[in-house]
């Protein structure tokens, strides 16, 4: 069963559906013990930093969450879920994040005539296939919306990313945890295949 973790954020329900979609088992809650027996956990959402950290405190999720990673289930962050990741973001200062990665969140560039929020489709440079974008073509377009973007610390954990005025690491994989700063659910085919291969590596649908 995938536990999608629920704090209040949006986007939870259009993850739900994908999940089913590719015949996963899955199930919106924020019980610890339910989240924690999990054979692999999604942290979804669309918001602000902060306030999103502010939730995951007030639900006593942040400890749930860290502990799930250090057992080593399979762990999918989607967009916000990828930012919190981080230890910290321009767009909340002073607020810490999960941590787990290590790097901060910075804002995209208004100075340079790019649109910002960045939302719509953009090619991802994909710099690992053996994981979240194992058997994808070359040239992979997936949906964005967002203002800010990960800066890891480590760059060999980045798999993916873009260029938007600066260089985006927009996809990340260290050990059990996976993450995306796009939008799979909502990225078509291959947004699907993303999310498959994720739940393969969980072992939560069938390997083909």
């Amino acid at each position: 069963m995938v536990a999608i973790i629920d704090y209040d954020a949006g986007n939870i329900n259009s993850v739900e559906k994908a999940v089913r979609y590719l015949n996963g088992e899955c199930r919106i809650t924020r019980d610890k013990a339910e989240i924690l027996s999990a054979d692999a956990v999604i942290l979804p959402g669309v918001g602000a930093f902060g306030e999103a950290m502010e939730r995951l405190n007030e639900y006593d999720l942040t400890g749930t969450v860290k502990e799930v990673i250090s057992k080593g289930t399979p762990f999918l962050g989607i967009c916000l879920g990828l930012q919190l990741l981080f230890e910290k973001s321009e767009e909340s200062p002073g607020v810490s994040g999960l941590g787990v990665i290590k790097g901060s969140v910075k804002r995209l560039p208004r100075d340079l005539g790019l649109k910002v929020p960045d939302i719509g489709w953009n090619s991802l440079r994909i710099y690992n296939r053996n994981g979240l974008f194992k058997d994808l073509e070359d040239e992979v377009f997936v949906y964005f919306v967002h203002s800010y973007y990960a800066d890891a610390e480590d760059k060999s954990v980045v798999t993916a990313g873009i260029d938007y005025g600066v260089r985006a690491d927009v996809a990340v994989e260290a050990g059990n945890v996976y993450a995306c700063q796009f939008h799979p659910e909502k990225s078509s085919k291959a947004g699907l295949k993303i999310l498959s291969n994720f739940l393969k590596v969980a072992e939560c649908i069938p390997k083909e």
